[in-house]
């Protein structure tokens, strides 16, 4: 004899709260026709369900009914353990019924075409409609569904196992997900209905007709739980178990709205992008951009990568990590993976909203996080339930990226080979001369190229120029196209002449040769020897060392005017922080920045931050010693530009000096220079003889500095060109601010 329990929960707004009660029904069989439903009888419906008699024994709930039980009943009697009544065993007397097998795509459910039939959710509706009578809109629907299904009424259970063997055609998204998270019965019941009432304006209005006065448009997980009693022939509190513990909750496909509720009056629902994918309609999940428009133009050797990659993670499974200091381009390099594989990248952020593995699948998407990693963190991918795929991830290139305890496949996005460059050019700009020189001379990824092609564009149509040329791109990249380095650097904009740099000759020829390795550093371990070629890095460190208004940080200046880039001076203020870790996360950043966008770094007083280990005393020491020591690694892989000035070499680590390309000495200025410095500084704007000139050149030692400070101090005090008294009377000014005395000869 097989015994069924029914028990249902009455939470009448007029009755006690908390009152349970059962009622045990034996026999050889169970009428699974569902207990009718009354609503709150309100004069403005159009039609209300038959009352139901009192005689029967039955009380009715808006969205449950209680069936009182006979004394001494238990309405909680422990069962006997029953199997998870999942699609692939649908369980009765006569046992399991398996699912038919089936291959599922890679990221995509199964697009067979089906048996076209009647919908799950249509039974529910129609189960729902017993007992219901009235004119009204919402009666008639329901009758609707009721006629519909007909004699399948008789045996519901018959009907699901029908839809698990050929599922209708507008269920097929609902079979494949409920097959994939390997749902049961109840919560595939639960997710037709919370589905269907975000599509069908009907399906909510019925709903939240026989719910009133207590749930609203979706379905409590009360009336779910009555309607899957009704169906597989079980108990509601059963099936309300199984759905609040299930999987479909535990990966997002359901949502429970329980706050200050009861779990039977608490609401179920389901993403509205969730909903729409599932009857395979159009679907954008918000805060997820699909597709990439405007994607910068990738050479060759990127999507030659992005095949073989696709093709593995096809294959094997897994996370790939795409890392680059350009982000932009790291999108673009994953939109090329997804469209190797025929479908779009998902770019979903940093963390994933519940459901949305889900959606990923049945709408064919490859998901894609954005990750900031500061050096040595590590980050584990969100879990993305119901999806079955690669899934991507674009970062910098510090940090660990993990999939489970496993390290996710790296791609590190290189800089373009010359011939690429040059190619990348050519399609940006469309000169062929041009392109061949600034492919060979700038080392710039793909996006950084058709970013600062655009700039130029712009800053060509407004200064009214026809053609582009170098002096153009050169200005752009200071000015609209300039990259953003945050608050860690800040651009210095001005271009810098040959006439207003004074140096002397040997400090002019370190400059050149400084700037010659820089031109030449693409290509300049191609001729040489094995031992150069495995561990070279073309970045181009140089220091530079001197008394204070030598002109140092102007050198710095004049440099990247010659290799037509642009000048940031590190904000050491910005970089460094007192919290651990802070410091090389802010360096780390800058560094990847600044090396793919090619631009020159200046760290003015450098030996604040590049300064000598010392001897542990304290975790503060300890702490010191370690951002020296990551410091001077990544100092030394950086394969950018970076100058720094300081005036004293003593100042720095004695492991720091091999790490340079080069240091040059800035002396004070003797009388030749001194002389070159005043009339750079003073122009034509003058009254000063050659005797003048010479006397200030011969008895003031100034630093070049000192001379622009007394320069503008001087135009000051005259109405008109500066004469000789009023430069006197500055540069005794400028003696004073260095506590020394004016010289004997002025």
């Amino acid at each position: 004899m097989r015994v069924a329990v029914d028990i249902k929960f009455d939470i009448e707004r007029h009755r006690r709260s908390g009152q349970r009660r059962s009622r045990r029904c034996r026999g050889a069989g169970m009428d699974r026709r569902p207990a009718p439903l009354a609503a709150s009888p309100r004069a403005h419906r159009p039609g209300r369900p038959r009352a139901a008699s009192r005689a029967s024994g039955l009380e009715h709930h808006p969205s449950r009914s209680l069936v009182r039980p006979r004394a001494g009943a238990d309405a909680f009697a422990p069962q006997r353990p029953r199997p998870r009544p999942g699609l692939a065993a649908v369980v009765r007397s006569g046992g399991g019924v398996p699912l038919p097998a089936s291959t599922v795509a890679m990221n995509a459910p199964d697009r067979r075409p089906l048996q076209t039939g009647l919908p799950l959710a249509g039974l529910a509706f129609a189960v729902l409609a017993d007992g219901v009578d009235g004119d009204g809109a919402e009666a008639r629907w329901l009758a609707g569904w009721r006629a519909r299904f007909g004699a399948s009424l008789d045996d519901p259970l018959q009907f699901l196992r029908d839809w698990v063997q050929a599922p209708s055609e507008a269920d097929r998204g609902l079979h494949e997900l409920a097959r994939s998270l390997g749902l049961a019965i109840a919560e595939t019941v639960a997710l037709s209905l919370t589905a269907e009432v975000e599509r069908e304006p009907m399906a909510g209005r019925c709903l939240a007709w026989l719910q009133s006065p207590v749930g609203g448009s979706r379905p409590t997980l009360g009336l779910v739980a009555s309607v899957v009693a009704q169906i597989e022939g079980g108990a509601p509190a059963m099936a309300l178990a199984r759905i609040a513990s299930g999987r479909a909750l535990a990966a997002g496909v359901l949502r429970l709205d329980a706050e200050q509720r009861t779990l039977p009056e608490a609401a179920l629902r389901t993403p509205a992008p969730l909903a729409l994918a599932l009857a395979g309609l159009p679907s954008a999940w918000p805060g997820v951009e699909s597709g990439l428009e405007g994607a910068p133009p990738l050479p060759p050797s990127v999507h030659a990568q992005a095949a073989r990659f696709a093709s593995m993670l096809a294959t094997e499974g897994g996370a790939l990590a795409i890392r680059s200091g350009y982000p932009r381009e790291a999108r673009a390099a994953a939109a090329a993976f997804a469209r190797v594989l025929r479908t779009e990248p998902a770019f979903v952020g940093a963390d994933a909203p519940p459901g949305i593995g889900s959606w990923l699948w049945l709408t064919g998407h490859i998901p894609v996080f954005s990750i900031e990693l500061a050096p040595g963190e590590s980050r584990n991918l969100p879990k993305l339930p119901g999806y079955h795929g690669p899934v991507l991830a674009v970062t910098g290139f510090e940090g660990s990226v993990l999939q489970g305890d496993a390290p996710a496949t790296r791609w590190e996005l290189a800089i373009p080979a010359c011939d690429e460059r040059i190619a990348l050019w050519q399609t940006a700009i469309d000169d062929p001369v041009l392109s061949a020189q600034l492919g060979r001379q700038h080392r710039l990824p793909a996006a950084r190229i058709d970013d600062l092609a655009r700039a130029s564009r712009r800053h060509a149509r407004l200064d009214g120029h026809a053609r582009l040329d170098h002096d153009i791109i050169a200005a752009a990249a200071r000015g609209s196209g300039a990259v953003d380095l945050g608050s860690m650097a800040q651009l210095r904009p001005h271009a810098i002449d040959d006439d207003a740099l004074v140096l002397t000759p040997s400090v002019r020829q370190s400059l050149e040769q400084v700037l010659a390795r820089c031109r030449q550093r693409d290509v300049l371990d191609q001729p040489l020897g094995p031992a150069v070629r495995a561990r070279y890095r073309a970045g181009v460190r140089a220091l530079l060392v001197g008394p204070s208004g030598t002109g140092k940080s102007l050198a710095a200046a004049w440099m990247a005017t010659r290799l037509g880039l642009p000048l940031y001076q590190v904000d050491l203020a910005s970089v460094s922080s007192k919290y651990i870790g802070e410091t090389e996360k802010n360096l780390a950043q800058l560094f990847e920045r600044a090396e793919n966008a090619e631009v020159v770094l200046l760290f003015d007083e450098a030996d604040a931050l590049f300064g000598k280990r010392t001897d542990v005393r304290d975790a503060n020491d300890r702490y010191a010693n370690n951002q020296t020591n990551y410091l001077l690694q990544r100092i030394e892989a950086f394969d950018g530009l970076a100058i720094l000035t300081s005036n004293s070499r003593s100042r720095f680590d004695s492991a720091f000096s091999r790490r340079l390309d080069a240091i040059i000495e800035f002396p004070a200025p003797a009388p030749t220079e001194r002389r070159e410095l005043w009339l750079a500084h003073l122009g034509n704007h003058h009254r000063l003889g050659a005797g003048d000139l010479n006397q200030l050149a011969g008895a003031c030692d100034l630093a070049g500095g000192h001379i622009r400070n007394a320069v503008l101090a001087a135009t000051v005090a005259c109405d008109g060109p500066v004469d000789f008294a009023a430069l006197r009377q500055a540069v005794e000014s400028e003696y004073r601010k260095l506590g020394r005395t004016l010289p004997a000869g002025l």
